[in-house]
């Protein structure tokens, strides 16, 4: 496994899940590089957060007194739409055909976050890190570039049930890929996506990972599969060797055309303590329709409703 985990300990408590979005203009627009007339290739396809959120529970009403205390930690700035830019157009038409129906589609939100020594303390500094100092995270784009000694993290939700698996290759400059390990779920990982549920991977009571690429190395490959039902696979408290004729059938049988949006303004973003709760293990609480959304959202068009599969490139630079 080549994402290693960083050497300082953390609070045993943490862990899991992903989100969805409403678009400001059609579905099939947002794939038109597909089959689009030219005059609209340079057009601005966007989306807003409120079609992902949508399936997680309402936020409990509040008191004034509450409110004007300060009972909300995250602010009022939370409850407001943000909108999401398209930032990477797929490059194949869709395989069940151009003309789906919207809920032909599915989406995955994705956050992730970058670790940095904080000036000032808070929920996500307060933790145990190695030496002196505290740490927050921080929201990033998913192509964000990453220089060695970087700590990450990744949340994942979804805003429909299913099982989430994921698959970890090194990427090196001519363009080979190393060994394929499975690195989620391991032995006492729940791995079940619902939405306002956030997936950590390292979970929140684990060390994170640590960008320490070899001098070939450009980035890490992770392969994010979401199934209706559970595989069965030996899962055991190491990342599990995957064939590469495993991950061979697997991508046969459910790749995904995909499209990538980023949130606008949401890059430098500090994590909330909301967020940091919805991916406890024990599950202390979910994310309502006023909590932030994941800074990256791929929309996909699976081949079938068993599972859909797509890559995610984590890439260094030195």
């Amino acid at each position: 496994m080549s994402l290693p985990r960083a050497p300082f300990p953390t609070k045993r408590s943490r862990a899991s899940a992903v989100c969805s979005l409403n678009f400001v203009i059609s579905v099939l627009f947002a794939f038109q590089p597909l089959c689009l007339a030219r005059s609209h290739q340079d057009r601005i396809r966007t989306i807003v957060s409120d079609d992902f959120v949508k399936n997680r529970p309402r936020a409990r009403a509040q008191s004034k007194s509450n409110v004007k205390s300060g009972g909300m930690s995250d602010g009022p700035a939370l409850r407001r739409r943000r909108t999401y830019k398209l930032a990477a157009a797929p490059s194949t038409r869709p395989a069940v055909g151009a003309n789906l129906p919207v809920d032909a589609f599915r989406q995955l939100g994705l956050t992730v976050w970058r670790l940095r020594r904080a000036a000032v303390t808070g929920f996500e500094a307060r933790r145990p890190t190695e030496g002196r100092g505290e740490w927050m995270a921080e929201r990033v784009e998913a192509d964000t570039k990453f220089h060695e000694g970087d700590y990450l993290r990744i949340s994942i939700e979804s805003p429909l049930p299913g099982y989430l698996y994921v698959i970890d290759r090194d990427l090196f400059t001519n363009g080979r890929s190393g060994d394929t390990n499975l690195i989620f779920p391991v032995r006492g990982d729940d791995n079940r996506l619902q939405a306002g549920r956030l997936t950590d991977i390292p979970a929140e009571d684990q060390s994170p990972f640590r960008a320490s690429p070899k001098l070939d190395q450009a980035g890490e490959i992770l392969t994010i599969l979401v199934t209706s039902t559970p595989l069965e696979l030996p899962i055991s408290d190491q990342p599990l060797p995957i064939s590469k004729t495993q991950l061979m059938e697997w991508e046969s049988r459910w790749s995904s055309v995909m499209a990538r949006f980023e949130m606008e303004g949401g890059a430098g973003e500090a994590r909330t303590r909301r967020e940091q709760e919805a991916s406890a293990r024990k599950g202390i609480r979910q994310l309502t329709r006023d909590d932030p959304a994941p800074q990256t959202i791929y929309l996909l068009t699976p081949k079938n409703s068993e599972a859909f599969l797509f890559n995610v490139t984590l890439s260094y630079v030195r």
